[in-house]
């Protein structure tokens, strides 16, 4: 399989996955990257500060996310917390709805070329 099809809907869906995880509770960057790679590493691939980080920052820009910055207990510093903004919800929900519809579409497909599998 060429892997750049994969990685096409990789990009595409990362931007929501994110705002999933931060609309479950506010979060770090961090904590973002560990939840991925133990739950979506299978699939997703090994999550990395270099793909995380533009992404958070894109849609921070974008008002999606707010962030605060709290001291850090483990080492003094300090860490930046994510949360969703009402216009992220909005928008998240917005696209959890086109998921539902663009997957059930893509099913749609995907059936229609089985049955014809078995037909052959």
């Amino acid at each position: 399989m060429d892997s750049r099809y994969v990685q096409q809907f990789k990009k595409g869906s990362l931007e929501m996955i994110l705002l999933c995880l931060i609309a479950k509770k506010e979060t770090y960057g961090y904590e973002i990257i560990t939840e991925l790679n133990n739950n979506g590493a299978a699939v997703l691939g090994y999550a990395k500060e270099g793909t995380v980080y533009p992404i958070l920052y894109r849609l921070q820009e974008a008002g999606l996310i707010q962030c605060r910055i709290a001291p850090s207990a483990a080492n003094g510093g300090s860490k930046k917390y994510y949360s969703l903004t009402p216009k992220g919800d909005e928008t998240l929900k917005e696209l959890i709805s086109f998921w539902e519809k663009y997957t059930d579409c893509v099913n749609g497909f995907i059936g229609d070329y089985e049955q014809a599998e078995v037909s052959k």
